[in-house]
């Protein structure tokens, strides 16, 4: 007779799930306040012709590797080295308008936001917002508890915005327990909102920020985690529609955990038709400047950090330049396993539009 032998087991779900435990007792999520009348006017430039007005906007996205130990152990001086050369930026007024931090669940990793000293901080989903759509049916196959999925959140989506200027609205949206797979299903994944207000542009911008299902990482089979994928993919889609000012220019950043994946960009595609900053970039036609090394025709299939635009009514959105942050070069040390992904953007308007009060 031949004997079964039992599974082997793995400590890396619960290592990871101590981990995350151990986060959810440190500090809460930042949270900063600005007011409007305190917030910096926006370099405005009226054109020769005196009918169109034009000003800039940089947007960094950046996954801190914010996990705390035991899943990441000797974080915190590099953790505190972001906070640190972010405000250092900020003062020396070389530091991206706007960031959108993922992976932000260590106490460290909470410090290093608070720290960068923007005026303005919204976090997240917390541990205990429910989603807006929870009528998922089961994911195919079986729940795996040793691989994480135990249907309890142990933290947040780990996700905050950072705004030079006035963050004067903000929603936010959990994935929920059935559009999510393995290790990834410990925290409250989403998709957050931060409409940002800028002194002299007529109407605000609704910035967007997430961090979607990983892929290896998450422990469990391509299927499954591709279906979570999907279904975050189409609860992002509709949180935009229910959230967006289509008044406003969309920017939409994150860890979109799309790379070298086909399959998750076609799914992603279907539900998100907005422009994506790679491809016009890559194009040497389109007057966007590349500050970063780029291999191949297609280079958002080698990143997980993205951005994507879509204009305003009235009130136009392009990239002007593109760079990497924190990558090993001249814009400084390695910090995380992720480089910053950093985005200049040009607003224009016509000078009579009308001003959409923010404020």
């Amino acid at each position: 007779m031949t004997a079964v032998l039992p599974a082997p087991f793995s400590w890396r779900p619960l290592v990871a799930a101590g981990a995350l435990a151990l986060a959810a007792c440190g500090p809460k999520p930042p949270l900063r306040v600005m007011a409007c009348d305190a917030a910096p006017k926006a370099p405005v430039t009226v054109e020769a012709d005196g009918q169109t007005a034009r000003t800039t906007l940089s947007v960094l996205t950046y996954n801190l590797e914010g996990l705390g130990w035991p899943a990441r152990k000797g974080r915190a001086a590099e953790l505190g080295e972001i906070g640190d050369r972010l405000a250092a930026m900020r003062a020396a007024g070389t530091g991206p308008d706007v960031v959108l931090f993922q992976e932000m669940f260590s106490g460290a990793a909470k410090r290093a936001v608070e720290a960068s000293g923007y005026p303005a901080i919204a976090p997240g989903p917390r541990r205990t917002t429910r989603p807006y759509i929870a009528d998922h049916q089961k994911m195919a196959g079986r729940a795996k508890p040793l691989k994480g999925e135990l249907g309890i959140k142990l933290v947040g989506g780990g996700l905050a915005i950072a705004s030079r200027y006035p963050i004067v609205g903000t929603a936010l949206d959990a994935y929920g327990r059935r559009a999510c797979a393995g290790l990834d299903c410990l925290s409250n994944k989403g998709v957050m909102l931060a409409r940002i207000a800028m002194p002299g542009v007529p109407a605000p911008i609704d910035i967007y920020n997430t961090h979607m299902n990983s892929r290896g990482a998450s422990g469990v089979s391509v299927a499954r985690d591709g279906e979570a994928h999907a279904r975050q993919a189409i609860a992002a889609s509709d949180f935009i529609a229910r959230t967006q000012d289509l008044a406003a220019p969309l920017i939409f950043g994150g860890d979109f955990n799309m790379r070298h994946s086909e399959d998750r960009w076609a799914e992603f595609s279907e539900y998100h038709p907005l422009t994506l900053v790679h491809e016009v970039c890559v194009d040497p036609a389109s007057g966007c400047e590349v500050r970063m090394s780029w291999d191949g025709d297609a280079p958002w299939m080698d990143t997980q950090d993205l951005q994507f635009f879509a204009d305003g009514e009235q009130l136009t959105v392009r990239p002007l330049r593109v760079e990497a942050l924190f990558d090993g070069g001249a814009s400084g040390p390695q910090l995380s396993d992720h480089d910053g992904f950093l985005v200049t953007y040009e607003l224009r308007w016509p000078v009579g539009m009308a001003v959409k009060a923010a404020c």
